[in-house]
């Protein structure tokens, strides 16, 4: 590969993405077309879908902090682009009290299986406050609660207080926040259908549209590249070989 076609593929990835890093570097060198097909692809949910350059930027913080990819690098990239295109301090707090609520969603499905296979015959019903509690916030955040409600009232309560009272307060619109928690749950480090299947309505009736909904699904599915950075970095490690 000549001089000039390095440093086009270099300058198109970098206008894609953002970055270049040590990894891009090696795959460059071995895999010239991996470089150049996937900025096009990991680059266009940004650049054709309709939200905001902030929403793209808070929806990768979001998947990049997520429990399930806890990915640094990508991390500080993406939060230093989202405060410099108009993110708020409350914004990413609000998105990082999303990433801590993500997981209540997998515990109601669990008790929701465990209430399969044993007799529920003498647990009382659910106290009426706290159903009104459970409806108003069960959608919103893909909360199915109410198995835990019966099980155990107590953390039941104690769960809705943190998804009502856990956030700043201020920063994101009802419906970003749909956007984030589509984007956790769709993603496939923490793919959750039954999520999906709660958010989307919720989204749509918030004025949210079916192109934005699509985009903040899509822009999950690239970050199976931080495998791909991985190997790179460990192959240059076991072969000897450094970037330049």
């Amino acid at each position: 590969m000549s001089d000039p076609e390095r440093a086009r593929i270099k300058a198109y990835f970098m206008a894609e993405r953002g970055y270049w890093r040590p990894w891009t570097e090696t795959m460059l060198d071995a895999c010239p077309g991996f470089v150049q097909h996937y900025a096009r692809y990991a680059g266009h949910p940004a650049r054709s879908g309709p939200l905001s350059e902030r929403m793209v930027e808070l929806i990768y913080v979001a998947l990049d902090t997520s429990s399930s990819h806890l990915f640094e690098a990508g991390l500080q990239t993406h939060m230093k682009r989202a405060l410099e295109v108009g993110a708020s301090r409350a914004d990413i707090f609000d998105v990082l009290h999303l990433v801590a609520v993500q997981g209540i969603a997998r515990v109601g499905q669990a008790v929701d299986i465990l209430g399969e296979f044993i007799d529920l015959g003498g647990v009382p019903a659910i106290d009426e406050k706290l159903q009104v509690r459970i409806d108003r916030l069960g959608a919103p955040h893909a909360l199915a609660l109410r198995g835990v409600a019966r099980l155990d009232p107590g953390y039941a309560e104690v769960l809705l207080d943190f998804v009502e009272q856990g956030g700043p307060g201020t920063g994101l619109s009802l419906a970003e926040r749909s956007l984030v928690q589509l984007a956790l749950h769709a993603c496939f480090t923490a793919f959750d259908p039954d999520a999906i299947r709660r958010i989307v309505p919720t989204a749509l009736s918030q004025g949210l549209a079916a192109a934005e909904l699509l985009q903040a699904i899509q822009l999950g599915a690239h970050l199976a590249v931080h495998g791909t950075a991985l190997g790179a970095n460990v192959y240059r490690q076991v072969s000897g070989t450094a970037a330049e």
